[in-house]
């Protein structure tokens, strides 16, 4: 394996680019100069069994290529694992060396329209957690649960306290918690310990009326120390990848000013707030968040493909993969 080991995660290809396949996918990556990926292990192919001949590819060509795999698995429905538990035998025979998780694939302050439905959720996070657990201990294959705009940095370390074990970690987005009013840098640092794999990012902020945008940006332009603190968690868990998720697309919207921001969040006060809004006054840009939704789709894809190849290049010059 390279030294070089920073890999690109397939959500980096969310906003324009979409791969019509893992094979696909892995191609793409390794002409840009990645070690690796992470995607769902899965073709575009009908039935069974040329689905296992698939999955085989991916992994030959991987070997063959000298990358790594990571796998992106959904959790078990409830304690129902049928799906979670062929996810995990796909990723084996895959080859894949750590998995991805998220309990909520939307955003925590967009998705519930009370407290009562946040709890719901909760409840059956923690249901389908207990159920995965036994699982990936019999499988020996760590998962990492991504900070994904739902669990607080408090409830993320309280759901890993409760599910106690060495194959369930967390797949640390360096940019998720401030659209959750959490301090960016401490989110981090308190979960880089538990880090099994990584969404390797950099972030813009710009104050707005009801709220600020958050953006992903290139990694030497935002507000994150980048170097210092992928040495923070690299002394943390040196096993743990580094995959760059760099989606191109306008800046989202986080409307903390608003009522209805705060329906799912029954312990957040105004001293999160307060610290977050004067967060982002302090580390606004000189310039405005990229926006790509006026470009043509031909000027999209270019600009997609600049922004991972411009943040696998600052990696390969700055970070010390």
């Amino acid at each position: 394996m390279s030294t070089f080991n920073l890999g690109v995660a397939s959500t980096s290809y969310m906003g324009v680019w979409r791969p019509k396949d893992t094979l696909e996918f892995l191609e793409r990556c390794h002409a840009l100069g990645a070690a690796g990926i992470q995607a769902g292990i899965h073709g575009d192919i009908a039935g069974e069994a040329e689905t296992r001949a698939d999955i085989r590819k991916i992994r030959t060509r991987a070997v063959q290529l000298d990358m790594y795999i990571e796998a992106m698995v959904p959790l078990p429905n409830g304690d129902d694992t049928g799906a979670f538990e062929q996810s995990l035998k796909d990723a084996r025979e895959a080859g894949a060396v750590a998995l991805r998780a998220a309990c909520l694939g939307t955003r925590r302050y967009e998705n519930f329209a009370s407290a009562a439905d946040w709890q719901a959720h909760v409840a059956r996070s923690y249901q389908s957690l207990a159920a995965a657990v036994p699982l990936l201990e019999k499988y020996k294959i760590p998962l990492g649960l991504e900070n994904h705009k739902d669990w607080t940095l408090d409830e993320m370390l309280a759901l890993l306290e409760t599910y106690q074990s060495e194959y369930l970690g967390v797949c640390l987005d360096f940019g998720n918690n401030i659209a959750l009013l959490d301090d960016p840098v401490v989110t981090i640092e308190r979960l880089a310990p538990y880090t099994v794999t990584t969404h390797l990012k950099n972030m813009g902020v710009e104050v707005t009326n009801d709220g600020f945008l958050l953006a992903e940006v290139l990694l030497g332009e935002g507000y994150l120390n980048i170097p210092g603190l992928v040495k923070m968690v690299r002394q943390a868990r040196p096993q743990a990848h580094f995959l760059l998720e760099m989606i191109t697309r306008d800046p989202l919207n986080v409307p903390c000013l608003s009522d209805d921001y705060w329906t799912s969040f029954p312990d957040r006060n105004g001293r999160y707030l307060a610290r977050t809004l004067r967060f982002v006054q302090n580390n606004m840009s000189s310039r405005s968040l990229p926006r790509i939704s006026k470009l043509s789709h031909e000027e999209q894809l270019h600009v997609e493909e600049q922004n991972i190849a411009a943040c696998l290049q600052y990696a390969r010059e700055n970070l010390d993969f």
